[in-house]
């Protein structure tokens, strides 16, 4: 029974002897390396499973098969060792076979957005003219957006503009106008800037209007500043950013920031002032509001309405950025669809 046992475990060495020739051969990456490590030289492996059945044999047999497996475990590590660290060098030498003069890769760029681009251009176009740009917070008091701008607490003009409130007196700016009150506040006239940004109105969200939108107001503030300055500086801008052959109107309007206060009108310039659907047969097209600063106003923010006087305007950006390029849809600026952006 002994020779029996020792003869069927000589065998197992040869068996395993032969198993390995072949599953060196197949190593050939460091996956391949640790699986053969699994399989044969962890400590529930095949080498360490002889030598586990080995304790079953006679006392005599043991130190000769002792011997021959711990030459056989050698062997395998040693060989093992090797075909790993030929992997490990082979890899390296790959990864350093990258050339690092070649150019990248050209990756996909975005475009810049519609409305982006027609407000860059505004901005272009009034600092040419040497208006200064200035910011404010988009979350506003209320003093800012309605009182100091000649909205008193239950005037009517208040129902003007639909507003997100946040609490009582705090609220989601409606209009860019309450920068001009933080701008003459901390600085002395004369004031010649621009005021764009995002503004926020509690409307329904439809093909023409929507919940959030952009604007760009001007102020001028100094002595003698005329009405007919105002409408000098608003033909100017007109004819740079729509044309040089464009027909333009203004007509009497109500601000309550204002007075007197105008809108002005250009022609179509789509269909060239012969009536379209944008334009709704009229041949013009409403592009901004204006006026010369309510005394009201100057006074709040600490500015003898005696000795200083100013004119304001503001204009919707999206609704412009909608006119130029011909499109019919408000809500299309801001869902981010790549097909529509990509054409800009």
């Amino acid at each position: 029974m002994a020779q029996t046992t020792a003869q069927s475990l000589h065998t197992a060495i040869h068996t395993l002897r032969e198993e390995l020739a072949g599953a060196f051969a197949a190593v050939t990456t460091q996956a391949d390396a640790e699986s053969f490590r699994i399989t044969y030289l962890s400590r529930n492996g095949k080498v360490a499973a002889l030598f586990e059945s080995m304790k079953s044999l006679p006392g005599p047999d043991k130190p000769v098969f002792g011997k021959l497996l711990n030459e056989l475990k050698k062997s395998v590590e040693a060989t093992f060792a090797e075909i790993a660290s030929r992997i490990e060098a082979a890899s390296a030498s790959t990864a350093s076979r990258v050339d690092l003069t070649l150019p990248g890769r050209t990756l996909p760029l975005g475009s810049i957005h519609p409305v982006t681009q027609t407000l860059n251009e505004i901005k272009s176009i009034f600092v040419a003219m040497g208006f200064d740009i200035a910011d404010g917070p988009e979350i506003e008091d209320d003093y800012h957006n309605f009182e100091a701008l000649n909205f008193h607490p239950h005037h009517p003009a208040r129902d003007m503009q639909d507003t997100f409130f946040v609490s009582k007196d705090v609220l989601l700016r409606t209009h860019t106008s309450p920068v001009q009150i933080r701008t003459m506040k901390k600085q002395k006239p004369p004031i010649r800037t621009i005021m764009p940004g995002r503004v926020y109105r509690n409307e329904a969200i439809s093909a023409r209007s929507y919940c959030t939108f952009h604007q760009v107001e001007g102020l001028y503030v100094d002595k003698n500043v005329s009405f007919s300055e105002l409408k000098g500086t608003l033909v100017a801008f007109a004819k740079q950013f729509y044309g040089s052959d464009i027909n333009y109107k203004f007509r009497p309007s109500y601000f309550p920031f204002t007075e007197p206060s105008l809108e002005m009108d250009i022609s179509c310039f789509l269909c060239k002032g012969k009536g379209c659907r944008i334009c709704k047969q009229s041949g013009f097209l409403e592009v901004l509001g204006a006026g010369m600063v309510h005394p009201n106003v100057l006074r709040n923010v600490g500015i003898d309405p005696e000795e200083y006087s100013g004119y304001a305007f503001g204009m919707g950006i999206d609704r412009t950025a909608l006119l130029r390029h011909g499109i019919n849809d408000i809500r299309l600026l801001f869902e981010n669809d790549v097909r529509f952006l990509r054409q800009f």
